[in-house]
């Protein structure tokens, strides 16, 4: 089934990519983690897949393979922190399935399709990818890797956007950033989670 739901003011469906920037504006922690994401390129530094309904979420990170939700209509990480173990702010929501010409009905298969994988990852207790060069491998994951992985096995690769493609065996890392940049349709959230709208190439 498909879902959907508003995340900060922007409307996100089963399978959309929620895109995150490391930190927080409050605390040391908040900072701590900020520094942290300075050293992944790009502006976003974690992904997370839409489940749904309501705020529920999956993603890999510290604690592995994780199902988690959030408040109804907030990216509220500093009360997922105990649950999660990321504090991270929301940038926006990254639709990998525009623009690829594909029927309603195979787009909603696809969607169903990747919420089930990594539903399952979660469901088989899958370890967290320390190793950010094996993007292949189904033992553990990363975040932006687990997503990858998920459209992969239903036909769609998001490692180099749309019409294009990794060359899989290349010890490549597949970033949060690809999965933003690469999804034709982006809609960030405004400073009071205001949609900015659709962004695009």
């Amino acid at each position: 089934m498909i879902y959907e739901a508003t995340i900060e003011g922007v409307l996100v469906r089963t399978g959309d990519i929620i895109c995150t920037a490391n930190g927080v504006e409050a605390g040391v922690l908040g900072r701590l983690w900020q520094a942290l994401g300075s050293i992944v390129p790009g502006e976003i530094d974690h992904a997370v897949l839409y489940l749904g309904p309501g705020g529920r979420c999956v993603e890999a990170g510290a604690r592995g393979v994780i199902v988690f939700a959030m408040p109804e209509g907030r990216w509220a990480a500093e009360e997922a922190l105990a649950e999660r173990w990321i504090l991270d702010t929301f940038v926006g929501v990254a639709d990998p399935l525009a623009s690829r010409g594909l029927p309603p009905e195979e787009e909603r298969r696809v969607r169903v399709e990747v919420a089930r994988y990594c539903e399952a990852q979660a469901g088989a207790g899958k370890p967290y990818n320390v190793n950010f060069f094996d993007p292949e491998t189904d033992a553990a994951f990363y975040c932006s890797q687990l997503i990858y992985k998920a459209y992969l096995a239903s036909g769609v690769d998001l490692a180099l956007g749309p019409g294009a493609s990794l060359n899989h065996g290349e010890a490549t890392i597949v970033l949060p950033q690809h999965l933003w940049q690469n999804s034709a349709r982006r809609r960030a959230g405004g400073d009071q989670g205001t949609p900015l709208g659709e962004l695009r190439g």
